[in-house]
């Protein structure tokens, strides 16, 4: 079959920068699933994304559909024709639906009787009477949140569109997108190159659009340019960029062709906190902040620029000058705010609502106080200075220059503190207060810091859900399932053997009549248990290993993690299957006998595989109760393994349900007290 290469290409006006990427991706994802349900093949697939254009090319597509056979099945043939052998109505109505007189039927004979029936063969679709309604359906489905329509128009995208280009092989496909024609005029660079020329094919595209268009149709491409210009210009200057993903994303969507220049600000400027000055940098001009070796932020960036003009003096001055005023209103939002102290600010809190249910951020701070104080002395924090921290911990929100930078709340606060003198712990524990921010951010490793990120992580929890303000489907306003993931890291990675049920229980008491909810406590629990196993599939844990964990209704988080660990080393193990098997055994002989948590009464032992399982089990015992007291979960499981033969011998010789009432209760003594043993770590009946 004969393949031909397909180029089509959106031309619009500029395209929202931030999702272009997506737009891009979900464009190639839903033609390519249209070419898949029609049964056309192709060697290979890519997109193309630029501010004014969304393109694909589709190498060795068919060039038509594969016929087809076709078999229908119509009605019995005993149905088909009435007494006199006559047509029947539903017979002629199956043969008028499928474009044929009944005599001209076939048969088809089954054990079940005798049917009429079609084969017939349907001729392939030639490809390029298919391309326009795959395309725009494509185009239809795009996830765009708010359609808009240009001129007098009535088709909607997400930005008006200029230009459509559907090309087969060298042949331009007759078609309509949008209120456009299909044409092989296409749009090159806003400012350099053709403004319009003609594309000869896909074959062709992209170097047209680069020679004649001046535009790197290619968005990694674009990209990688930028970054490796950025990184260049900043080694010029001794110094390494800000190389941030999501800005070189942003700014990859605002240009055809990218240049990248250098450019300085006022050296007075670096007086403010650096974090003020590279937020509007970054978020307002996007612009990349360089730093120096140490770290420190030096009065250059770098920007991108859509043209390349022969003397850059007037492009330069004019980013230089573009980016004063947002240096100055941080320089001046900073000073001002320096007037007076951190603590200052937190009269203003009590005027803030946080929630309304709850009450101000005032009140809120003081409940992260109490439950840092309460977590403080269990991971070796001062109190007095995890109260203090938690006291300044917003303050900074009601500052001037966090009011205009939103970004910079914590990090504001860290800095203020640092100028007012305060305990180190206490500054840093301002803005870590907020970590981990997203997923592979630190978390806090000292006890101040650790204390409060905690208190402030469950007191949004409990405060929360205890007003049944529940995530519903992706939204989450307050940030739960963040912060739940940030629960179980800090506790986890840093080792900490604290009793979660009991911190959140006190938390609730803090919290008084505020709560609506006489479940707060267990729905908080049950919350970050379930973020727990979200955590564990992320490092490929699977979903039967954190359930035998969380039927022991364990309290820490970090025995809940050892025992989970356990879990996964044992099941490596080649007896781990059968042990399993035997414990679900026990259960259910259990379930149907009853429980027996006698002693065992070694003189009723009759046969040799139950003494030897009970002698073994006895000589385990004392190494496995250590191990268990002191949290060795994988080590106990290992030493349990090597039951596995006896267990298999117990099962195999003897019978539990004897008909002497006091062999057959020592017999339940012995599985219970195999079935206590091996459920200290897990269920591992649910393993398999």
């Amino acid at each position: 079959m004969n393949k031909l290469n397909l180029l089509l290409e959106l031309g619009t006006e500029e395209l929202p920068p931030k999702a272009l990427r997506k737009l891009a991706e979900s464009l190639h994802e839903n033609f390519v699933k249209h070419l898949n349900n029609e049964g056309l093949n192709f060697s290979q697939s890519k997109w193309y994304a630029t501010p004014r254009r969304l393109a694909l090319i589709i190498n060795d597509l068919d060039v038509k559909q594969a016929d087809r056979e076709i078999e229908v099945k119509g009605p019995a043939v005993k149905a088909a024709f009435d007494a006199d052998g006559n047509p029947t109505k539903a017979a002629q109505g199956w043969a008028n639906a499928n474009g044929i007189k009944v005599e001209d039927a076939q048969r088809l004979k089954t054990d079940k009787g005798e049917w009429l029936y079609i084969k017939s063969t349907k001729q392939g679709t030639q490809t390029k009477s298919l391309i326009t309604d795959m395309f725009a359906k494509s185009l239809a489905a795009l996830p765009i949140p708010k359609l808009m329509h240009w001129g007098d128009k009535h088709d909607e995208f997400v930005r008006p569109v200029h230009t459509l280009c559907m090309i087969f092989g060298d042949e331009l496909i007759d078609g309509e997108i949008l209120g456009i024609k299909s044409s092989k005029t296409i749009n090159g660079h806003r400012f350099m190159g053709s403004a319009q020329f003609e594309v000869n094919n896909a074959d062709t595209y992209v170097e047209q659009l680069r020679n004649q268009g001046a535009v790197i149709a290619d968005f990694e491409e674009r990209k990688e340019s930028i970054k490796q210009q950025v990184a260049k210009l900043a080694d010029s200057v001794n110094g390494k960029a800000d190389l941030d993903d999501d800005l070189l994303e942003e700014v990859t969507s605002l240009v055809e062709n990218p240049h990248v220049f250098l450019a300085s600000f006022e050296e007075r400027f670096l007086q403010v906190p650096s974090e003020a000055l590279v937020y509007t940098m970054k978020g307002d001009q996007k612009y990349f902040p360089i730093y120096d070796a140490q770290g420190k932020l030096l009065p250059k960036f770098a920007f991108v620029s859509n043209i390349n003009p022969s003397d850059t003096t007037a492009l330069i001055s004019g980013n230089e000058r573009v980016v004063r005023p947002r240096l100055s209103d941080a320089e001046f939002f900073f000073k001002t705010d320096r007037k007076q102290s951190l603590e200052s600010f937190f009269p203003r809190l009590e005027t803030i609502i946080y929630q309304q249910d709850i009450g101000t951020i005032a009140y809120r701070s003081e409940i992260v106080g109490k439950i840092a104080s309460y977590i403080a002395p269990q991971v070796g924090a001062d109190s007095k200075l995890c109260e203090r921290a938690a006291h300044l911990a917003k303050c900074d929100l009601a500052s001037t220059l966090v009011t205009e930078f939103t970004d910079t709340q914590g990090i504001m606060g860290m800095h203020y503190a640092e100028l007012d003198g305060e305990n180190p712990d206490v500054a840093a524990a301002i803005f870590e207060q907020y970590c981990p921010r997203f997923a592979g951010d630190q978390i806090p490793t000292r006890p101040v810091q650790i204390s409060v990120s905690l208190a402030e992580k469950l007191a949004t929890l409990i405060g929360i859900m205890g007003i049944n303000l529940m995530p519903k489907g992706d939204k989450d306003p307050f940030g739960l399932r963040r912060a739940a993931i940030g629960v179980i890291r800090i506790i986890v990675e840093n080792k900490l053997d604290l009793n979660l049920i009991d911190i959140i229980n006190k938390g609730c008491e803090f919290f008084k009549d505020k709560l609506k909810s006489q479940d707060t406590a267990k729905n908080v629990a049950d919350y970050i248990f379930a973020r727990l196993k979200a955590y564990y599939q992320d490092q490929g844990i699977g979903a039967e290993i954190f359930q035998s964990v969380l039927s022991t209704s364990p309290v820490s988080l970090l025995d809940f993690d050892k025992r989970a660990k356990a879990v996964v080393k044992f099941k490596e193990l080649k007896e781990a299957e059968d042990l399993a098997a035997a414990y679900k055994r026990v259960n259910n002989i259990q379930a149907k006998s009853g429980r027996n948590s006698a002693d065992i009464n070694e003189s009723l032992l009759q046969e040799d595989a139950e003494k030897k399982l009970v002698e073994h089990l006895k000589a385990l015992m004392p190494t496995i109760n250590d191990l268990y007291q002191n949290g060795e979960y994988d080590k106990a499981m290992l030493t349990l393994a090597e039951l596995r033969d006896d267990v298999d011998y117990f099962f195999e010789k003897v019978m539990v349900n004897a008909d002497d009432e006091a062999i057959k209760n020592n017999r339940l003594a012995i599985l219970n007290q195999l079935s206590a043993v091996f459920s200290k770590t897990a269920d591992i009946s649910v393993l398999y």
